[in-house]
């Protein structure tokens, strides 16, 4: 059986294997680029975003509040959809690798965002809690479900990115005209 509740385990054993073999093989770097618009109108940021099947552009326009004109998507939205998508993905993986069959799995991310900061206003937290709620309707035992969980928590890069301090080092490459 390849495909379990849309999951093809067979590839997934297989990268694990080769990170057996080759442990350099479980590291990869992750690049995007993007350019914020500088004309009246549409989107203010737009990535053309590469990946193993081809490439799609996404666009970002910031809520009113903010200076955008709200028409689209923006960045929080783009995050929130990364965490959801990625931590269902990764227990939907685990659930399968369990032999949890899947009738339904639905996720919900909740955020309570404090702009004050952003504004130079306050010096609250911007991020003052997230909440990622997955939805399963699933004949499994419970403690399969709540096993998947606990392994997905611990697994998902978007989940350990949050929890976890990470080195960032911004820098500017400035061009004068």
């Amino acid at each position: 059986m390849s495909r379990f509740n849309n999951v093809d385990l067979d590839k997934i054993e297989g990268f694990a294997e080769q990170i057996r073999q080759d442990p350099a093989k479980s590291r990869k770097t992750q690049v995007m680029e993007g350019e914020w618009l500088l004309g009246d109108g549409g989107a203010q940021f737009r990535s053309t975003v590469a990946f193993e099947g081809g490439k799609v552009a996404f666009e970002a326009d910031n809520p009113t509040f903010m200076g955008g004109s709200g028409a689209l998507p923006g960045p929080m939205h783009y995050c929130f959809f990364g965490l959801a998508s990625c931590y269902t993905g990764v227990f939907a993986a685990t659930a399968s690798a369990l032999g949890v069959e899947l009738k339904s799995l639905k996720a919900r991310v909740e955020a309570d965002v404090n702009f004050s900061k952003v504004f130079g206003i306050g010096e609250e937290p911007i991020m003052e809690g997230i909440r990622v709620i997955l939805q399963i309707v699933s004949d499994a035992p419970e403690d399969k479900i709540r096993e998947a969980e606990a392994l997905a928590l611990e697994r998902c890069p978007v989940v350990f990115t949050l929890r976890n301090l990470i080195p960032l080092k911004p820098s500017l490459e400035i061009e004068k005209t």
